[in-house]
């Protein structure tokens, strides 16, 4: 599954699902922009590993949920390789709090980062894939998107409308662009952190035919498949590596 010759932008991509996807796309042949946003050392260290092994890589520092800031990324993008061939919408964070308990700003602040970001990523950078006439663009939602969770309501709704928009996107944009979602169970990353969260969700988490979480190589796999030309018949799909938690 070469991406030889390609570009790729990811966001949130010093850590988690963003940094291995980063990694296997390189391994692939990819030329890599790994944005991140207050985390230069951790961004700095999946370039160098990248380079480091023969390949191409820049870090750009970007809050993603800003217009402002995906115009600049997008713009510093394409000066570091001449053109973006691929965009991961990547970036998100997670909250589990009772729904009586979430404040407006808890709302608007998951909102922003987990579903306003992917939309102004795509306004950002999709004029440029329609310009040069091909694109890629993956964006990670969730399993919970799907199935919902109490406590987790704004994030819920965000990865919802993340599956909503891409399969607009979908439409509109081929078949020029390639535009597909992947929804993943639980990754072993640090947002997903078995610290941080309550003992029921611990217990739902894990509670999957597969019983375990996945690395977040297995999702950066699925990634790597849906850039490829091996799925270049996808458009509009959500791939669920979840263990099990969702069968459609």
């Amino acid at each position: 599954m070469s991406l030889a010759g390609r570009n790729a932008l990811i966001t949130g991509a010093a850590t988690g699902i963003g940094r291995a996807t980063a990694l296997l796309f390189a391994q692939a042949g990819a030329r890599v922009i790994v944005n991140h946003l207050r985390k230069p050392s951790l961004a700095q260290a999946v370039v160098d590993e990248i380079v480091g092994k023969g390949g191409q890589a820049v870090s750009l520092e970007a809050d993603v949920s800003q217009a402002g800031d995906t115009q600049r990324l997008c713009t510093l993008a394409t000066a570091a390789f001449g053109s973006i061939d691929m965009l991961v919408n990547n970036a998100g964070i997670l909250q589990e709090k009772p729904f009586l308990d979430t404040t407006e700003d808890d709302w608007d602040r998951m909102i922003a980062t987990d579903l306003k970001s992917v939309f102004l990523m795509c306004r950002a950078v999709l004029p440029c894939m329609v310009g040069q006439g091909s694109g890629i663009v993956i964006n990670i939602a969730s399993d919970l998107g799907i199935l919902g969770r109490a406590q987790y309501a704004p994030y819920c709704a965000a990865k919802a409308g993340v599956i909503g928009l891409t399969r607009s996107l979908a439409l509109e944009f081929a078949p020029t662009i390639r535009v597909n979602a992947i929804a993943p169970g639980p990754v072993n990353t640090t947002m997903v952190s078995l610290q941080s969260m309550s003992a029921e969700s611990i217990k739902k988490e894990l509670d999957i035919p597969l019983h375990r979480f996945a690395d977040p190589e297995e999702i950066a796999a699925t990634a790597l498949f849906l850039a490829s030309d091996h799925a270049r018949f996808f458009c509009g799909q959500v791939l669920s590596p979840n263990g099990g938690s969702v069968m459609p």
